[in-house]
């Protein structure tokens, strides 16, 4: 589990995140990131229901990019509210691994990456 200093809850905070213009996608996931005046990095994780219809399958996903976001915690700049947010593609089928591997691609490609 992320530790509740890391998490981004509130929906101002989620509607500052989503009127930066700029986001980066890599296959199923989407970035948004924006500066914050904090000394650490907050994360939030949308799943629609256009993604997974079930809660079931919603709450696994989140589960598993959970995961990821708190092993890869450390290489991620500090100073920043992040918005992961899924595409179709990633289901309940989709290897750990595999979204694990597009998460880094991300992170290299939006320049978050320490």
């Amino acid at each position: 589990m992320l530790a509740k200093k890391y998490r981004l809850k509130k929906k101002k905070d989620f509607a500052k995140v989503y009127k930066e213009r700029k986001g980066f996608k890599q296959d199923f996931l989407f970035l948004k990131a924006v500066k914050n005046d904090l000394e650490d990095t907050r994360i939030g994780i949308v799943v629609s229901t256009k993604v997974a219809k079930r809660a079931v399958e919603r709450n696994l996903i989140k589960r598993r990019l959970r995961e990821i976001v708190r092993k890869k915690l450390e290489e991620i700049r500090p100073g920043l509210d992040i918005v992961i947010i899924t595409l179709r593609g990633i289901n309940r089928a989709t290897p750990f691994q595999t979204i694990e591997e597009v998460f880094d691609k991300l992170l290299l490609k939006s320049k978050i990456k320490r």
